[in-house]
């Protein structure tokens, strides 16, 4: 079942001194992205600002925005550097990435009160496009995402509260990728997706043993970058993400400690490239993510934990391939956050309230 949503449930947003034109500069985040939000109503995210240079911001349920930089962040003009905010918990600390005027990235917890910690993971390579991205936190404190080695391999990490760092990789894998912002849970379990020797993408989740699972969807294709992608875990160590078939087409799916379960959205185009893809699952298990339809532009949806769908985009959303409406993260609640790319290919943030 599949119900679209009015507009007025959408709450559009930019951040103060976003631009207000796009660049090819920026990689597709010119303007306002909004990536995680808590159950506390906040939400982060990125701007870049009319000379392409990214900042983090932080929106507090009041609507108010603002704007920070980690210590060392690159603020050089059209150099696409800066700081990225990717995750928040309850108590309001952020998670997130800085580039440096080397183009090395640096990992960062922001704390409420503005100050910062920034860290690098053992093994973290020096040159540009190398370094420490953060891309989880729990209530906890602790962090979790990805660091690229000299040789530019990517790998995982996990950082304690108190500092310590964990590396690691599944079996098999060549490159590691600790998903973004909701795939670290509260227990320390963590999930993703590793590409193998043959690049098939196989999901994963991390016990908090250390200990290892690989996930692949039944019907999930193999070689070509095609495969599993693990994209959140809740507390109960429920996992969403979305799979490839062998024609390119994307499913989602939600697995439990009792079952596999398969999805789509029925308005989501057939064709290679499109289908359905889920980002997010909340401690109720419900899930938002994203569906192409058949020009490849984007629409929201969430996904109650007994199964219904219902559709939404954002008013002022563009309709051609890579525009339209991109949920991020649902909190508690099932208030999704993400952001919608207009006609003129810029970026901004959006809160919908079901």
């Amino acid at each position: 079942m599949s119900v679209q949503l009015p507009a007025q449930e959408l709450i559009r947003f930019d951040a103060p001194g976003a631009a207000t034109v796009s660049s090819p500069t920026c990689a597709g985040l010119c303007g306002t992205t909004a990536f995680a939000n808590n159950n506390a109503g906040d939400i982060v995210g990125s701007f870049t600002d009319t000379n392409v240079v990214p900042h983090g911001f932080l929106r507090r349920p009041d609507g108010r925005i603002i704007s920070f930089d980690a210590p060392g962040a690159g603020l050089g003009a059209g150099l696409d550097q800066g700081t990225i905010a990717y995750g928040i918990n309850d108590l309001g600390v952020i998670a997130g990435q800085f580039q440096d005027a080397g183009n090395v990235f640096h990992g960062f917890v922001r704390f409420p009160d503005g100050s910062f910690a920034t860290f690098e993971a053992p093994g973290a390579g020096t040159g540009a496009y190398q370094g420490t991205v953060a891309y989880n936190i729990n209530l906890e404190g602790a962090t979790a995402g990805v660091y690229f080695d000299g040789s530019n391999v990517e790998h995982g990490f996990v950082r304690s509260h108190t500092g310590e760092i964990t590396t690691f990789d599944p079996p098999d894998s060549v490159g590691t990728m600790v998903c973004e912002e909701t795939c670290l849970n509260l227990e320390g379990a963590i999930t993703g997706f590793f590409q193998d020797a043959s690049n098939t993408i196989h999901g994963f989740v991390r016990r908090p043993d250390g200990n290892i699972t690989q996930i692949d969807a039944p019907g999930a294709g193999t070689g070509n970058y095609l495969g599993t992608i693990a994209a959140s875990v809740n507390l109960d160590g429920e996992i969403t993400g979305y799979f490839v078939n062998p024609n390119n087409l994307a499913y989602g799916f939600v697995l439990t400690a009792d079952s596999f379960t398969t999805f789509d959205v029925p308005r989501a185009g057939a064709g290679a490239g499109q289908g359905t893809a889920a980002f997010s699952i909340n401690l109720p298990g419900a899930v938002t993510g994203e569906f192409l339809d058949s020009n490849g532009a984007m629409h929201g949806f969430a996904r109650s934990a007994r199964g219904a769908i219902a559709t939404f985009d954002a008013p002022g959303a563009g309709t051609g391939a890579g525009q339209g409406t991109r949920p991020s993260t649902n909190n508690a609640q099932g208030v999704v956050t993400g952001w919608y790319v207009d006609a003129n290919n810029l970026n901004h943030g959006f809160l919908w309230i079901p």
